[in-house]
């Protein structure tokens, strides 16, 4: 069985198990107060070319996820998403159950839109009565999205000029950023991440690591008291080393991109095969993340030799599925899949 199911189905790059192994019995302060951690920082405001940045390491991203919106929204206030969003598709209300609303907006390609939210906003400050309501506190958004699209440094700025009007923060979800910086035709950096968005953070789990979120904060003390909500949120790791060491050993000598370009390469190629053989994109993705439509045949045929996500039934037992790449997948893995593919009917 070919697994192209997701991008966490492995354990983490061979670079980090070695290091964990390396350190393992040495003593070092918990909490993330030690030498791992602080190197891990520097590295990562010196990518983001921003060094006063303040970072944090939680374990995962739904947990990222709600820990962030929670030490920026007020006991009344929501958070806009597209309605695809993660926060409010697949984290099984984990930020509701924190009492913040998400407050959903058609999306384009998984996308949301500067001019989606700037009338969402006017449509809502024009009801008499939107004091009565879930006030619009932030802006969440994902790099890439649901459907492996990538926003551009323009869409970026425009939605970062409708949260300034506005007075809104910018959330940017990067539980997949590695392999967004890393897609064919992208212009979006690190470094503008931190100047147009108030909070981002940098994938692990999805992108080599055993475990781990790098959330940035381009601004210090943005969230005054981080740390202690994140202990109340049960997101502080008693040993804190375990994510320093994992993101230090990516951002040595490029590690983090480097195996985010494989994944890149893998999910192009994969692209190619899908197409070559009559499979019909369900969406043009740039990254490792590709949706095809399969009919209910091709289906039969695939479902004891290739595992992949189905993402949406569609008619006559057909459906729109996901094949995803990760840093680990192996390029024979690849080309096996397309000698099944020749099978198909």
């Amino acid at each position: 069985m070919l697994y192209f199911d997701c991008d966490y189905m492995e354990g983490a790059h061979p670079a980090i198990l070695q290091r964990l192994m390396e350190t393992n019995m040495e003593h070092t302060y918990g909490y993330g107060k030690d030498a791992y951690c602080e190197s891990a920082k520097a590295k990562i405001r010196t990518a983001c070319q921003c060094p006063e940045a303040e970072i944090y390491f939680l374990v995962g991203g739904t947990q990222t996820n709600a820990t962030v919106i929670r030490g920026f929204l007020k006991p009344f206030e929501g958070v806009i998403a597209a309605d695809t969003g993660h926060i409010g598709v697949h984290e099984a209300g984990a930020i509701e159950s924190g009492g913040h609303k998400v407050l959903t907006i058609p999306h384009k390609n998984g996308k949301l839109e500067a001019a989606a939210v700037k009338h969402y906003l006017e449509r809502f400050y024009q009801d008499g009565s939107c004091t009565h309501m879930v006030q619009p506190g932030m802006v969440y958004i994902s790099h890439p999205t649901e459907y492996g699209t990538l926003y551009t440094k323009e869409e970026l700025k425009a939605l970062r000029k409708v949260c300034e009007e506005y007075q809104l923060p910018l959330f940017l979800d990067g539980a997949r950023l590695g392999y967004g910086l890393c897609a064919p035709g992208t212009d979006v950096t690190l470094a503008d991440l931190a100047k147009l968005c108030d909070v981002f953070y940098i994938g692990g789990t999805k992108v080599g690591a055993l475990f781990g979120e790098a959330v940035v904060f381009p601004k210090k003390n943005t969230v005054p008291g981080f740390f202690t909500l994140m202990k109340q949120q049960g997101a502080v790791l008693a040993k804190g080393r375990l994510l320093g060491i994992q993101f230090d050993t990516l951002f040595t000598e490029n590690l983090y991109l480097k195996i985010s370009s494989h994944a890149i390469e893998m999910a192009m190629r994969i692209k190619e095969l899908l197409t070559e053989h009559g499979c019909p994109l369900y969406i043009n993705s740039p990254t490792n993340q590709q949706f095809v439509v399969l009919n209910a045949a091709q289906r039969e045929a695939l479902k004891d030799r290739v595992s992949c996500e189905t993402w949406e039934e569609l008619e006559n037992g057909a459906a729109a599925v996901r094949f995803a790449s990760s840093w680990a997948t192996k390029p024979e893995d690849v080309e096996e899949l397309g000698r099944i593919l020749k099978t198909l009917p």
